[in-house]
């Protein structure tokens, strides 16, 4: 059986929150994301779902809201048992539903997988159309100015 048949997705806990950082700072040590501190997850822990498959944590994503009409999905991971399975686009479209609801309009990916994003409705738009993704985040990011994360949207 393949992991996203058996896959359940639900709000991070604490307990997650190792295995959370596992996932992610491995893409991070990989120059893929930005890395993640035990601190960090802990401190916006509601903001953070998590897909499993029984007791194992196989996927990670985080979603901030930037303003009324636009949330990012944040620090997305999968774990390596797991490529390829479905578990990302589980966990995007969950988020995006979960946009729907609150009435956000937009969602926000900075990301280098554009062909993942795209599989999922995303479509590429210029940065410098994000105004409140670059004066709430952007401007203390190590990455500035030379940024080189493709910024894409989906509408809900």
């Amino acid at each position: 059986m393949s992991v996203a048949k058996a896959l359940t997705v639900r709000r991070a806990t604490t307990k997650d929150v190792d295995a959370m950082l596992e996932i992610v700072n491995e893409y991070a040590q990989q120059g893929l994301m930005l890395p993640r501190t035990k601190l960090s997850f802990l401190e916006h822990l509601q903001s953070f779902i998590v897909a499993h498959d029984g007791d194992t944590v196989v996927g990670v994503a985080g979603l901030h809201i930037l303003w009324e009409d636009l949330a990012e999905i944040r620090s997305l991971a999968i774990s390596e048992k797991a490529k390829g399975m479905g578990v990302g686009k589980h966990l995007v479209l969950h988020l995006v539903d979960e946009c729907r609801n609150l009435g956000i309009k937009r969602v926000l990916a900075l990301t280098y997988q554009q062909e993942f994003f795209e599989k999922c409705g995303f479509w590429i738009v210029a940065k410098e159309t994000l105004p409140q993704k670059t004066w709430k985040d952007c401007i203390n990011c190590s990455k500035l100015p030379m940024c080189d994360e493709i910024a894409m949207i989906f509408e809900t």
